[in-house]
């Protein structure tokens, strides 16, 4: 693949689930690319662990709710996701690779 096309796509896993996809982006950049470029395998592979990783936080909150501290975790969890994704993208772009921070790793 060439740089640029490696580029987009890694942006894309990192930046298409702010507007609302969840997992799904990462997922398909992960497996659709995984085997031809090994910059998009760990990009891929980390946006998609820091997804699933937010997924099981954000049920946690979501239980949580009922003790109201988890009205304040959510807004935490979305304001923290937000600047890990743009923090990603950044170095996504310069083809630096990223690890989020608490994230669990699912996929290794």
């Amino acid at each position: 693949m060439r740089p640029d096309e490696e580029k987009l796509w890694a942006i894309g896993a990192h930046l298409a689930p702010i507007i609302g996809l969840s997992f799904i982006p990462p997922l398909v950049v992960w497996l659709v690319f995984k085997d031809r470029s090994a910059f998009l395998d760990r990009h891929g592979k980390e946006a998609l662990n820091f997804q699933l990783s937010l997924l099981v936080y954000f049920m946690v909150s979501f239980v949580l709710i009922f003790v109201i501290i988890g009205i304040l975790t959510t807004i935490a969890l979305v304001i923290l996701a937000v600047i890990f994704m743009v923090l990603a993208t950044v170095k996504a772009a310069n083809f630096e690779d990223y690890r989020y921070p608490l994230t669990i790793r699912f996929i290794k």
